[in-house]
């Protein structure tokens, strides 16, 4: 795509090309058809064009910019970075590169939830929500597919959530506060994976209440 010229792209191509670019003019014109119009002028694309990228308007908008993070994430955290890290360091990293990615742009996601929240919204919302969870585990290497890919999913994204809000609030240096929430709310999740663990552990160790019964049924001879 990177060797296309806007004009001989496809739609799909063109969003993709898009997305980043509505961002900045969203901190100012919020995610409207001005500032699609001003991220197409930046390509060289008609805007009656980029409209018909996003024909659902601004949810489409700032779907499309969540996923050109994941995207970004995706290049930025390739395999042999990711295997040098340990899990805790993985996920503080994929949260962090998120949050960093949108920073320039602040007012741009502050402006997204208040759409998101909107009462029909809301089940976009849970929607990217889950995929972002979904992808940064996938980066991070993650290939459960039992009751743990849920319950991992679910968790992340109560982190990520409950840390992008902070963020909003965080005027501070370095985003300090941020990173210092981002980093207890993991603790707590590694301390309530250790206790999952232990009683995993412990639960292999209890009788069996199926072999019992089995035994009182058909006693060793």
């Amino acid at each position: 795509m990177a060797d296309l010229a806007p004009p001989e792209m496809t739609l799909d191509e063109l969003r993709l090309a898009l997305a980043p670019r509505i961002a900045p003019n969203a901190v100012f014109d919020g995610w409207s058809d001005k500032a699609l119009a001003m991220a197409a002028a930046e390509l060289g694309v008609p805007a009656p064009r980029a409209r018909l990228c996003f024909p659902r308007g601004a949810v489409e908008m700032i779907d499309a910019w969540f996923d050109s993070i994941d995207r970004a994430a995706a290049l930025a955290f390739p395999l042999e970075r990711i295997e040098a890290m340990k899990i805790r360091e993985r996920i503080r990293a994929l949260v962090m590169f998120r949050i960093e990615r949108v920073h320039p742009d602040k007012e741009a996601l502050r402006r997204a939830i208040a759409i998101l929240a909107q009462p029909q919204n809301v089940p976009l919302a849970a929607r990217l929500a889950w995929r972002a969870a979904d992808r940064m585990w996938r980066i991070a290497g993650d290939r459960a597919t039992d009751f743990n890919h849920y319950s991992k999913r679910a968790i992340l994204m109560g982190v990520y959530g409950s840390t992008q809000l902070v963020y909003l609030d965080d005027e501070g240096e370095g985003l300090a506060a941020t990173r210092a929430f981002l980093e207890r709310r993991i603790d707590d999740v590694m301390r309530f994976e250790k206790v999952k663990a232990q009683w995993r552990g412990n639960r292999e160790r209890l009788p069996s209440l199926s072999r019992f019964l089995g035994r009182l049924r058909y006693p060793a001879v």
